[in-house]
């Protein structure tokens, strides 16, 4: 049992549709291999609204949020690859490294995580209430709240002066998106590609693109703001989702259709078009996630007859011990402009209206700034 100095405030989902609640919970015992992470900046993630908003199962309570960056507080005996001081990304799919999946190199596929239980490694939680009630942290990690206990796997240090903010970043949309396009899709140099949604997953695949040199890139999404930082991020056209005539346009730009196609909203009606709008050979890659329960009508014969194949992405196929600092080099040395993926800043009591503003779909990606969260 923890005392008063290991209480900390968070946001805690109750039940779809309502306001998160404002608790005070106390954070689990530091044993084993888990650290103590004081939580400096969250990402507000489409994942979040997800559960906020029922699209996904979620029992209440349960401290939202997964997209994180902070400072080690405490470690356990266990743990070898982080100390105390150190700054680290969160990562949302823990991996047990000794599954075969972990040892063949495909960490985002562990069969053992309990991340998607929302629990620990041994199945208890990161928080209690003050009666003892356990509360679970979303995905095993909860950054919406001040600090956090996580599995030592989930704490990945990277390199000093990359700002709170945009590590955070790094630990969900930019490593999917990037991810998406040169680990998951294998984009060469001079490849098409076509990007739906470009909101903070699909920003990040149009910053991948530019890294492995796609041409053209267009990016389609129904907000002019969104459309316009496209334009900064690299590509090289920007349509309306809206348009009546987006397929022929396409088809103008690319020539006989894009070789990859990234849908990165979630919804049925985008993701049953992205065949379409690749060309015979091409790949049709869905990196948005979309609420449980959803089909998409797909046409065999065109896929068989055109050689197209439709890929799933989950976590940019992205390794997060190797993958978070390579991305975090990447911004260092001026290749990765994270910085411009970076919206409003917010506190923790104003996630509410953070969630609203991806329901919305207007802005970029808010950020929750914990204690100083520089």
């Amino acid at each position: 049992m923890m005392g008063p100095a290991q209480t900390v405030r968070a946001r805690v989902f109750e039940a779809p549709g309502e306001a998160l609640a404002a608790r005070e919970l106390r954070l689990a015992e530091i044993r084993d291999d888990l650290v103590r992470v004081r939580l400096r900046a969250s990402g507000v993630c489409g994942s979040d609204l997800h559960v906020a908003d029922g699209d996904w199962t979620a029992r209440g309570p349960l401290v939202l949020g997964h997209e994180g960056a902070g400072t080690v507080e405490e470690v356990g005996p266990g743990v070898k690859d982080v100390r105390v001081g150190d700054g680290v990304v969160l990562s949302w799919f823990a991996p047990c490294r000794r599954c075969r999946n972990c040892a063949g190199g495909r960490a985002w596929l562990c069969q053992n995580t309990k991340a998607l239980e929302n629990t620990l490694p041994d199945g208890t939680t990161s928080f209690e209430a003050p009666d003892g009630e356990p509360v679970p942290a979303f995905l095993g990690l909860g950054t919406f709240a001040e600090a956090t206990v996580v599995p030592e796997s989930a704490a990945v240090k990277i390199p000093d002066g990359v700002p709170f903010p945009v590590a955070a970043l790094i630990g969900c949309s930019v490593t999917t998106g990037v991810g998406a396009v040169v680990n998951t899709a294998r984009v060469r140099t001079g490849d098409s590609a076509v990007v739906i949604g470009c909101g903070g997953v699909g920003q990040a695949v149009l910053l991948g693109l530019g890294l492995a040199g796609a041409d053209p890139i267009v990016a389609v999404d129904l907000s002019e703001e969104r459309l316009a930082l496209a334009r900064e991020l690299g590509a090289t056209h920007a349509l309306g989702g809206d348009d009546p005539d987006l397929e022929d346009h396409i088809r103008s730009i690319t020539g006989e259709g894009a070789d990859h196609a990234f849908e990165a909203i979630g919804r049925a009606a985008t993701m049953g078009m992205l065949t379409s709008l690749v060309c015979r050979g091409g790949q049709a890659v869905i990196v948005g996630m979309p609420a449980e329960g959803v089909t998409v009508p797909l046409d065999p014969f065109d896929l068989a007859d055109g050689g197209k194949r439709v890929l799933g992405c989950n976590y940019g196929s992205s390794v997060p011990s190797v993958d978070f600092p390579k991305l975090a080099r990447l911004y260092a040395s001026g290749r990765l402009p994270l910085d411009r993926l970076v919206g409003r800043t917010a506190t923790l009591d104003e996630v509410d209206g953070a969630l609203d503003d991806l329901r919305r779909t207007v802005g970029l990606r808010t950020i929750i700034r914990h204690g100083n969260g520089s």
